[in-house]
């Protein structure tokens, strides 16, 4: 048996390692730790390298400019099944989440989309069906830390979310801070992938130049997030074709892009398919659709949609 002395000795040295871990996390590592893994993407002229650790910790990511080429893609499916059906007002009522649920299910979209008080509600009524239950994180600044987005993520699992639309640290992005940016992600898409859940990762491009969305996509891409989505709705400005389809050469043909924010007809979420969109979120889901149903011909067919993701 310890005696006291050497109890408080034991318990003084299990303290000063925890503090030391703590305090090498909280500088993003050294330069000299061991990357266990490290991967590069690059788009045009824009490369982002990310490295992680054994426990799958960022310890780098940074940026650089080189050349590179990207392939195509392949085709999609109808576009309800490409919908997340979203209400995210701040007063919407059990009611009105209760309705968006019932025409999800009678259009068949791929989820809802809701803030996160309503998912355990969501899900109740949900069950059964192929309909997702989608809910936000860190939103709509993004300005959380990552253990509160971390949280956040694992409490909306707990009680019936299967897909996650996190907000990335905007400011650190713009402060060219990209270990942050990384493993604000990571730490997110960690958590949900342990769930089988699936992440989507909003850039607010309405605040970024294109070089930032390219590095914010490919941060994203490298962190093992599943979609890029380009807007919350509540910032400046949505998603647009343009913003879309540099995404796509941005990340390649295999990732997911949601575009959000302003898609309101269905010739607008045709738009948004035709440049590389695999997902829509829109509070308009059902004029979407019978504007889609109304069409007397087949639309052609989207240049750069997958069904891989719906």
């Amino acid at each position: 048996m310890l005696t006291n002395d050497e109890k408080v000795h034991e318990i003084v040295e299990i303290v000063a390692r925890e503090v030391l871990i703590a305090l090498a996390d909280r500088e993003n590592w050294s330069p000299s730790t061991k990357c266990d893994h490290c991967t590069m993407e690059c788009t045009g002229d824009v490369c982002v390298k990310t490295c992680y650790d054994r426990v799958g910790r960022v310890i780098n990511a940074g940026a650089a400019r080189i050349t590179s080429s990207l392939g195509g893609i392949p085709e999609d499916p109808s576009v309800a099944k490409m919908i997340d059906h979203t209400l995210l007002k701040p007063d919407a009522t059990p009611d009105q989440i209760a309705q968006l649920c019932y025409e999800a299910r009678k259009f068949e979209f791929a989820s809802v989309c809701v803030n996160p008080t309503h998912v355990k509600m969501c899900a109740e009524l949900l069950r059964g069906s192929p309909v997702k239950v989608c809910t936000v994180v860190g939103f709509p600044l993004g300005a959380s830390s990552t253990k509160v987005k971390v949280f956040e993520t694992e409490t909306a699992l707990r009680e019936g979310a299967s897909e996650i639309d996190m907000v990335i640290n905007i400011g650190a992005l713009k402060a060219k801070d990209y270990d942050l940016v990384a493993k604000d992600i990571n730490g997110v898409v960690r958590m949900a992938h342990a769930s089988g859940a699936l992440v989507k990762v909003i850039i607010e491009t309405a605040l970024l130049t294109d070089q930032e969305k390219e590095i914010a996509s490919l941060l994203a891409k490298e962190a093992g997030a599943d979609f890029v989505k380009t807007s919350t709705g509540f910032s400046s400005g949505g998603a647009t074709a343009e913003d879309i389809a540099l995404i796509r050469a941005t990340v390649g043909p295999e990732m997911g892009i949601k575009a959000a924010g302003g898609v309101s007809s269905y010739d607008d979420a045709q738009r948004m398919v035709f440049a590389g969109a695999t997902r829509i979120g829109a509070s308009a889901g059902v004029k979407i659709v019978q504007g889609e149903s109304k069409t007397s011909k087949p639309a052609a067919v989207p240049v750069a949609a997958t069904a891989l993701y719906g």
